[in-house]
């Protein structure tokens, strides 16, 4: 049996206080982020992160100084860990973290996953709907880190799964169980309404053909449809907006006042973190939830984030697994031509309508090239 290593992907999170700017300045200085030419990139993120940086600190200094995204982050690896050795995907698993803006940074797992000497590398993003800005910055500089320190090995990427079942039942579970929480906050027959919140987007990136807001979407109909619960009230909206451009909508916080207009207790999913941060620990739940009380809410409950949830787990595992081992008939493999029995990732196909350019693979492409 093979060595296999899995990298699961996410954003990072300052460690400290002082830690606050310098991941900022990582942040503002990926071109997925800011797309201009990198000595205009290099300092527009030396003044954006000294700007930000004085707010961003009063931020973290709200849930003790420091992120904790990383923390968690190794709990699913831990998890993951021992339920793909369980299912013997290899003769040795390791599972490792590669933070795009704070450490453990690319470059740091990349090390680590060369001098465990694996047989086969999967790449899986925790972000279950695919973004240019985070799937696809992440795997980008995995790719250019990996050659230029010389890390080679056969090697899956995993670029998205918005309605992968096992995420699907963690956050179904976890939402059923805020409508309850919210319901005994309701009086007569009014009855909560379910807020799928995102981080949201530009829309000009959603024009130039991210398909981040589709996958969005995908991924609360399929809650919602795992929940079975008859005329559900529902939403997607779309949160951490900032800067001048024009964002994706509706705004989560218009969403809540709207439902203290209309009288409805209000269930707030975030259904594109899979980890706790600032955006759920500040933003949904001090200043969204004192939004909520100001604007009449009758009652907010904020659902939590899937984190290492055994569903959620053994469907990461299920990704891993399909990887490197397909099996016949799998809906989420190629079917036909000489790629059957392929991940679509792997041979250029999408799970994306072809209007959306910068999904990563060709539209309905099943053999390969």
């Amino acid at each position: 049996m093979s060595r296999l290593a899995v990298v699961l992907f996410n954003l990072g999170g300052p460690d400290s206080l002082d830690a606050v700017k310098p991941f900022l300045f990582n942040l503002f200085n990926d071109p997925a982020i800011i797309g201009a030419p990198a000595p205009v990139r290099w300092l527009l993120a030396r003044l954006i992160s000294g700007r930000r940086a004085p707010i961003a600190r009063a931020i973290y200094e709200q849930i003790g100084g420091r992120s904790p995204l990383v923390a968690q982050t190794q709990a699913q690896a831990d998890a993951l860990t021992e339920t793909l050795t369980a299912r013997q995907l290899g003769s040795e698993v390791g599972v490792f973290m590669a933070m795009r803006y704070w450490h453990p940074l690319t470059r740091e797992a990349v090390d680590q996953v060369k001098a465990f000497k694996p047989d086969t590398v999967v790449l899986l993003p925790l972000y279950p709907q695919y973004s240019a800005s985070t799937s696809g910055s992440s795997l980008n500089m995995w790719v250019k880190t990996a050659k230029r320190r010389g890390l080679k090995a056969e090697t899956h990427t995993v670029c998205c799964y918005p309605t992968e079942r096992g995420f699907v039942t963690a956050l179904a579970e976890l939402t059923r169980a805020g409508f309850i929480e919210a319901s005994a906050k309701a009086t007569g027959a009014v009855r909560p309404r379910v807020l799928f919140s995102a981080h949201g987007l530009p829309k000009v990136s959603i024009e130039r053909g991210d398909p981040y807001q589709s996958q969005v979407e995908l991924t609360a109909a399929a809650i919602v449809e795992e929940m079975g619960l008859p005329d559900l009230d529902w939403v997607v909206c779309y949160q951490s907006r900032v800067g001048p451009l024009e964002w994706i909508g509706p705004d989560t916080d218009s969403e809540i006042e709207r439902a203290g207009h209309d009288g409805v207790p209000v269930v707030v999913v975030p259904l594109a973190f899979v980890s706790e941060h600032s955006e759920t620990l500040v933003e949904l739940d001090i200043e969204y939830g004192e939004l909520a009380e100001s604007k009449g809410v009758p009652g907010y409950v904020r659902v939590p984030t899937v984190q290492a949830r055994g569903a959620f787990i053994d469907g990461l595992a299920d990704l891993v697994e399909r990887a490197v081992r397909p099996a016949e008939g799998d809906g989420c493999l190629i079917e036909a031509g000489p790629a059957r029995g392929r991940l679509c990732s792997e041979v250029g196909a999408r799970v994306c309508d072809g209007k959306w350019a910068q999904c990563p693979h060709v539209p309905n492409k099943t053999t390969d090239s």
